[in-house]
């Protein structure tokens, strides 16, 4: 008879099954689609990209891709891992193994081993085995250790229905064995679309970086490797860029007119595919749309603003650093964004700024960003700025997280030259307009600003890497939550505990931000007055009570418990029904 236990694991995998299915029935008794019969399940490639289309839905949806937070955003409210309040759960989606049932179904069929066209079994084979790797991937990224399955569990397999966690090592392994075999077996064919080749070299560059850095940095972990895997991540996107199918996007024929910013505004990813590897469609016709123009506009959507560090961590348009100058601290908003990386004026609201489509001059909005920073990253025209109306496809993989990839990897090997850096960062600086960036007086004079930002920076290429963080930040701003993961990576989680700032004002008064004549912001003292059109802050949400930057998210107090917050904690319900599963460390 089966145990009350096993009862309950059962039923509680067949609920996650129904939550992440078109079916209700339990997916430990059915096979993963009902399209055709199991027998001739696999009979022909339609029946392969019948059944792996359900791989796609894996990524990420909008949301994620542009609403990152972490020290890079201030929004209304804090996530709770970002203030350090996070609570061990009772379940979490996280945890769930539903999607690898899936994956596994296909890599353990019967037909698929014996599927007569080795060439069409091989790729999608390869695309199941990309998807596993991205899921374990994503899995280790949260929890480190976790049970690797390479096999379908069924009721009566007691061995993995408790199995303890598999250490971290032999699961990156099997990840790296998976991605291997994608990029060895998928199709070279470009697509924006359908993950090919070139979108597994893109996801390897990313897992390598990742794993390597994570490594070389959480010394208290002592993994083996680092340097095995940072060079996994420089031959991933040496292949990348010597394939010549990518190159930066340059084209000034988009929506602004602008390069950088029309990679991300332009509405079809197929009019940016020279930098876009793999993309999430969005459709007006089908009435798949996402919410990212109301979250950037609307008032009760979080008022998203980039915070001060950020903004300080943009480059003159000279290349020399913002930081440097004398009063930098108590510049105004109109003075600090002169002459700034062209990167700044393309990411957020600017004196002069218009909206695609749009004849009025705009300046930034209080009402609608917390820190007055507001961001314009993936804006379009105004129709679609009402709620869920937002169609523009999402990129999920680009050639320029690939470029800031190699760079970075070269330099934590210590095996970096300037002609590398002139292969990938300056190609994203060429399109921004910028100065390349010199290796040799990186190194000689480390900025004083960043080293701050990043003690754990050491070594005969510290200004080095401190400039490529730099460019990876400015570069990768609100997109796929790259920030929480660089700072999880590179064990920079105090980062996160540093109140959020905006805008300098010297104190109470009327400010005409963009100084075209009209004043947009109203510092008051004392009682509020009556309103007359700007928008009203009182001089106590300043720092320093009558003066300073504006202080956002007021009486959170922000901490990072270095021992444990790393990782996230494993949900009680499942360590309750399998004993041979551990927390994590310090989260008992």
């Amino acid at each position: 008879m089966m145990s009350m236990k096993k009862i309950r694991i059962i039923g509680m995998l067949a609920a996650a099954a129904v939550l992440t299915s078109s079916c209700g029935k339990d997916f430990l008794e059915r096979y993963p689609t009902s399209s055709v019969s199991p027998p001739t399940f696999f009979a022909n490639e339609a029946d392969f990209k019948t059944y792996t289309n359900q791989f796609y839905t894996y990524f990420p949806a909008a949301d994620y891709l542009y609403s990152e937070g972490a020290d890079n955003i201030a929004k209304s409210s804090v996530d709770r891992e970002v203030a350090g309040t996070r609570l061990i759960p009772l379940t979490d989606g996280k945890w769930s193994f539903s999607q690898l049932r899936s994956i596994n179904f296909l890599l353990n069929s019967e037909n698929v081993k014996n599927y007569r066209d080795v060439a069409v079994r091989d790729k999608y084979v390869a695309l199941a085995r990309f998807f596993r790797a991205y899921f374990y991937f994503t899995k280790v990224q949260y929890f480190g250790d976790v049970p690797f399955y390479n096999v379908v569990i069924e009721t009566n397999d007691q061995a993995n229905l408790y199995k303890a966690r598999d250490p971290r090592t032999l699961v990156m392994d099997s990840v790296l064995a998976d991605i291997n075999f994608a990029v060895e077996k998928l199709d070279a064919t470009k697509s924006v679309e359908r993950v090919t080749k070139w979108t597994a070299l893109a996801l390897k560059s990313r897992i390598c970086l990742y794993e390597g850095t994570w490594r070389k940095y959480h010394t208290e972990m002592s993994l083996p490797d680092a340097d095995k895997w940072l060079n996994e991540c420089v031959s991933a996107s040496e292949q990348l860029m010597q394939g010549g199918i990518y190159k930066v996007y340059t084209k000034i024929d988009g929506p602004s007119k602008k390069a950088y910013q029309d990679l991300f505004a332009t509405l079809k990813i197929d009019g940016v595919a020279d930098e876009v590897i793999l993309g999430r469609r969005y459709s007006n016709e089908l009435n798949l749309k996402h919410n990212l123009q109301f979250y950037t506009t609307a008032r009760s959507q979080g008022k998203p603003g980039l915070e001060k560090r950020l903004v300080n961590s943009y480059l003159m348009k000279d290349g020399t650093r913002f930081t440097d100058i004398p009063g930098y601290e108590t510049m105004q908003f109109y003075d600090e964004v002169q002459n700034r990386d062209p990167r700044l004026a393309q990411t957020i609201r600017t004196p002069g700024y218009m909206r695609i489509g749009g004849t009025q001059v705009l300046a930034p909005d209080f009402e609608s960003s917390m820190t007055g920073y507001q961001p314009i990253k993936w804006m379009n025209i105004a129709t679609y700025d009402g709620n869920s109306q937002s169609i523009n496809d999402m990129i999920i993989f680009r050639f320029g997280e690939t470029l800031l990839n190699y760079a970075e990897a070269k330099a934590e090997l210590n095996t970096i030259s300037q002609a590398d850096i002139d292969l990938s960062i300056k190609l994203l600086r060429d399109r921004a307009g910028m100065p390349n960036l010199d290796v040799v007086a990186a190194n000689a004079n480390p900025d004083p600003y960043q080293a701050a930002l990043y003690p754990n920076v050491a070594g005969a290429n510290k200004g080095l890497i401190l400039e490529i963080r730099r460019e990876r930040r400015v570069e990768l701003v609100m997109e796929s939550n790259f920030r929480w993961d660089d700072l999880m990576r590179w064990k920079e989680g105090q980062l996160l505990t540093t109140a959020y700032r905006g805008m300098y004002f010297p104190g109470a008064g009327f400010y005409d931000l963009d100084r075209n004549g009209t004043n947009d912001v109203e510092i008051y003292a004392g009682t509020k007055p009556p309103a007359t059109g700007p928008y009203q802050l009182p001089v106590t949400d300043l720092t320093n009570g009558n003066s300073g930057n504006v202080l956002t998210n007021k009486g959170v107090v922000k901490v990072f418990d270095e021992t444990k917050d790393y990782l996230w904690p494993l949900p009680t319900q499942d360590i309750t029904l399998n004993p041979k599963l551990e927390q994590n460390p310090f989260w008992k």
